[in-house]
């Protein structure tokens, strides 16, 4: 067949294609690849032809490929590029370029008659360079308005944006979206930090592939939020040099600067955190007042200050003396007079106690109105003691101790001891006495001195002559008092029993009387007889 007879054969394949029935073509359109291969399939499973013929028009009209039972022609603008399966009618164009794109009608001529349909080929350029680019190199949360933009190389391209994995949704408002054929604005309003905390994504696709860009991330600077100052509530009183701090923390990017304020008087002093020896170091502190922190971030320009919190520093007590008085203490003559005092700190109380009970005010304990001295007038016995001091402030306490010795007696001396014993048994007698210091003990028998020193006086065996009265005499050295206590002790063969104390030592006073009068009567006796010379009558003594 000659040229001019096949290309006959073709117009009027395509007049009898346009003329004939139902499609054999599916719907389209189809879409592929530039520079890639495509199948235009057919809804024919196997096709009885005599010629199936492939056309193309995009304005003009050329024939693509004619399979006829002598063999395959392919069109001169598709050699190389085109084939029809035998069986079903498919064609199929490789490399594909941008030209390819447009509508492709087929004519399946047969005995039974003529079978057409016609489909559109959309020949897309991939998606590709995907990149977002934005409007302001970083941002002010609340302040800056953002416009992202994405753009892509590709045909018929639709835009997704995410935030992770998170699909960004416009609201109309606040976040709008703008499309274009080879773009998509994103717009942010008042940007918050959690807007492009990202990374964010834009993805550009089509029917066939899509390509994502690179993460991005926008830095937005934020705060200072609410800055937090800790501890919340310090201890109301600190102790001088103690380990303490005060911390300040915030929200903020970049991070904030601090400076600190005291009565909000800007302090030489900055950073998150502020010591005890800074504070002591401005001379302040000693007065409960009020500290707080403020933070401020260099690119938004905010400054927030923290709550204010109140102490106070106060110093340890040290030094504590007390003195009292330097000279002999005598009861009933004497008064003291005790001071407590500290050579530094804060003094906010003062205790005094005797003996460890508290000291209470009386008729004769007066305390001064700071409580720092007490008088005592006059002294007593029962004033003897140990006295301290107590001095307090809320972070420290101590004392002090003074030892304060009343001199009095002595008194209620007491004998104790046997007052009735056999012969021979032994005999010992104490005596005891109330005196401060402690008194010098003498010993009489009957009023005659015995030589006897001590608080015991001893007998190994009694006699008949160890009976009488014996008296203990006390003395104390520094009141210049004697105090003195009579025990009587009477030596017997036996001794009755049933006998009182009482009526022991009558017996023995009244045998000392008898004899005593014995004695006398004797002595008078004498003086009234006559004496030889005189011619009186004289009566010898039996003595």
């Amino acid at each position: 067949m000659d040229l001019f007879a096949f290309t006959l054969l073709l117009f009027l394949l395509a007049f009898i294609g346009c003329c004939a029935g139902q499609s054999v073509l599916p719907s389209g359109p189809v879409d592929a690849i530039v520079g890639r291969n495509v199948t235009l399939t057919t809804l024919v499973d196997k096709a009885n032809y005599d010629y199936i013929t492939w056309n193309f028009n995009n304005g003009a009209q050329f024939n693509v490929a004619t399979l006829s039972r002598s063999g395959l022609k392919v069109g001169t603008r598709f050699q190389g590029r085109a084939s029809i399966n035998a069986t079903n009618g498919y064609l199929t164009l490789t490399s594909l370029t941008a030209a390819d794109g447009g509508d492709y009608s087929i004519s399946i001529l047969s005995p039974e008659g003529t079978q057409t349909g016609d489909l559109l080929l959309r020949v897309l350029e991939a998606v590709s360079n995907v990149a977002i680019t934005s409007s302001l190199p970083e941002a002010i949360e609340l302040n800056s308005t953002v416009v992202l933009n994405c753009s892509a190389k590709g045909s018929f391209l639709k835009f997704t944006w995410t935030n992770g994995t998170a699909p960004i949704v416009a609201d109309g408002t606040r976040l709008t979206v703008k499309e274009g054929d080879l773009s998509s604005a994103l717009t942010i309003a008042g940007v918050l930090r959690t807007d492009l905390l990202g990374p964010i994504y834009c993805t550009a696709s089509n029917s066939l592939e899509k390509a994502t860009s690179a993460p991005f991330n926008l830095t937005v600077y934020y705060g200072p939020d609410q800055v937090t100052i800790t501890p919340v509530n310090p201890p109301e009183y600190l102790k001088s040099g103690s380990n303490f701090s005060l911390s300040c923390s915030v929200l903020s990017n970049p991070p904030a600067t601090f400076t600190w304020y005291h009565n909000e008087q800007l302090m030489e002093a900055s950073g998150p955190v502020l010591t005890l020896d800074v504070i002591e170091k401005h001379g302040i502190g000693s007065n409960k007042e009020g500290y707080t922190c403020r933070a401020k971030n260099a690119k938004t320009q905010r400054t927030v200050s923290s709550p204010a919190v109140s102490f106070a520093v106060l110093q340890a007590i040290s030094g504590i003396t007390i003195t009292g008085p330097t000279a002999t203490l005598i009861a009933g003559n004497s008064t003291a007079n005790l001071s407590c005092q500290a050579t530094s700190g804060t003094v906010m109380s003062r205790k005094w106690k005797k003996n460890g009970s508290p000291l209470s005010p009386g008729t004769r304990i007066v305390f001064a109105a700071d409580m720092s001295s007490v008088m005592i007038n006059p002294l007593q016995k029962e004033d003897n003691g140990n006295y301290s001091c107590e001095l307090e402030n809320p972070v420290h306490k101590v004392d002090a101790a003074y030892m304060m010795v009343v001199n009095y007696g002595p008194e209620q001396v007491s004998v104790k001891g046997d007052k009735a014993v056999k012969v021979d048994n032994p005999v010992k007698l104490t005596c005891d006495a109330e005196s401060v210091p402690a008194g010098s003990f003498t010993w009489r028998l009957n009023d005659t001195l015995t030589g006897v020193t001590t608080k015991t006086y001893a007998i190994e065996k009694a006699g008949y002559q160890n009976t009488g009265m014996y008296t203990c005499e006390v003395f104390n050295t520094v009141t210049g008092k004697t105090s003195k206590f009579t025990h009587v002790l009477t030596v017997k063969a036996e001794i009755t029993e049933g006998l009182s104390d009482g009526a022991i030592a009558g017996i023995v006073i009244g045998v000392l009387i008898a004899v005593g009068i014995a004695i006398g009567l004797i002595f008078y006796c004498r003086q009234k007889v006559p004496s030889r010379s005189t011619g009186t009558l004289q009566v010898e003594s039996p003595y």
